[in-house]
């Protein structure tokens, strides 16, 4: 299909990425192979010197895997992708590609728990810095900036609070001091944020999440804003290892093909069940992108078509009602992760962020009754009627 990008984001969903197949498969088939034959020594050659395009080994490139990588860069608006074997190997990555010894990197203080223990543990050991701030306050951006940071780290909304971050803005900080600006944009999906259109210099998703939507592969994928970026992002990732296989690039591209229709949905449902909460007599509060309660509220309408399928509330009676909640909800399933078909509802103090520590939680306004739910495609007035049977255990 030529020139996709000027489709809407329903058409390419559908067609972006699809490589042409000699067969005439209108799916891009499933090339479940590590090695690739040359035609003869000087096409070896040839390949291994870049003079002429083609595949070699997969862990390099992969006709599968690289249909699931356009699709997404052309999602995100972006020159190129690269998919990983998962979020965190698409974190990693971008960290270990554009970090070395003795740089500084900001970090929101609301991220996904094991971002934050990567860089304390991990990267720390190499003698890479890192502050981690309230995004969302930027002045605590401008303050946190050294004449050594190289890199703004940005999950908007955060995980778990839903805190959101003025991309537009923080960009301008780190460009003005000589920092890329990196956003993580697994809550939303390019189906509702698009964060190179506010800056961004790279993105990187768990498609797990959103972009897969069916709870069965471990992925992610890195964007590239600038061509000039993506040579020493796969040469690192070549050598790092860390790529995704095809097969869960097939299935990842497959789900990338619903994924306007799940979200809208699931959106739609989200708005319904957090006013739901948010006039509940057992809820102390509620985050939600699309209640005008949201701090963020503006923010919000500027740089996201839509609101999302996340949501966040703390429980009165903290994390002994929470429990309650969790052990008696219906439908909803007790799990960790986000994004797909089915609602899942999960206590991040004791899961998703318990790796932080609770020093590092209550920094990132990470309580210890606080709630965070994912909600699916199921019918929305019977997911409501079985938060209300848990809720009215308490």
């Amino acid at each position: 299909m030529k020139s996709i990008e000027k489709y809407s984001l329903d058409t390419k969903c559908v067609h972006a990425g699809t490589k042409h197949d000699e067969l005439g498969a209108v799916v891009t088939p499933i090339y479940q192979t590590s090695t690739f034959k040359f035609k003869n020594v000087d096409h070896g050659a040839n390949l291994f010197k870049g003079v002429e395009d083609g595949y070699i080994y997969t862990r390099m490139r992969n006709p599968t895997v690289e249909a699931c990588e356009d699709a997404v860069a052309v999602l995100e608006g972006g020159a190129k992708a690269l998919g990983c074997g998962s979020g965190m190997a698409a974190t990693h990555l971008l960290f270990s590609t554009l970090l070395q010894s003795g740089d500084h990197v900001i970090c929101s203080e609301s991220v996904y728990g094991p971002t934050t223990t990567l860089l304390t543990t991990i990267h720390s050991r190499y003698n890479i810095e890192a502050t981690f701030v309230d995004t969302s306050n930027l002045e605590a951006v401008r303050s946190a900036v050294k004449s050594n940071t190289r890199l703004i780290f940005v999950e908007t909304p955060g995980n778990p609070t839903l805190v959101i971050s003025d991309l537009n803005e923080i960009s301008k900080i780190a460009h003005n001091n000589d920092a890329k600006l990196a956003v993580d944009n697994t809550f939303m999906s390019p189906a509702m944020q698009q964060p190179f259109k506010f800056g961004a210099d790279y993105v990187m998703h768990s498609m797990t999440k959103f972009l897969n939507g069916h709870a069965d592969v471990v992925a992610g994928m890195v964007i590239v804003k600038d061509i000039e970026d993506y040579p020493l992002f796969r040469k690192t990732l070549n050598h790092i290892g860390g790529v995704i296989d095809p097969f869960n690039s097939f299935l990842v591209h497959r789900g990338i093909k619903t994924l306007k229709l799940r979200i809208e949905h699931q959106s739609k449902s989200a708005l319904k069940i957090a006013q739901y909460l948010e006039n509940h007599s057992k809820v102390d509060w509620v985050r939600y992108p699309g209640l005008k309660s949201h701090p963020q509220y503006e923010i919000a309408k500027k740089q996201m078509s839509g609101d999302g399928a996340m949501i966040s509330f703390e429980l009165k009676g903290g994390i002994e009602a929470g429990r309650i909640l969790m052990n008696n909800v219906q439908i909803w399933q007790l799990a960790v992760s986000l994004g797909g078909v089915e609602s899942l509802i999960q206590h991040p103090a004791s899961m998703t962020h318990s790796s932080m520590g609770k020093e590092a939680r209550e920094q990132a306004k990470i309580t210890d009754g606080l709630v965070r739910i994912s909600v699916g495609i199921e019918n929305v007035d019977e997911l409501i009627e079985g938060l209300e049977f848990g809720l009215s255990k308490i």
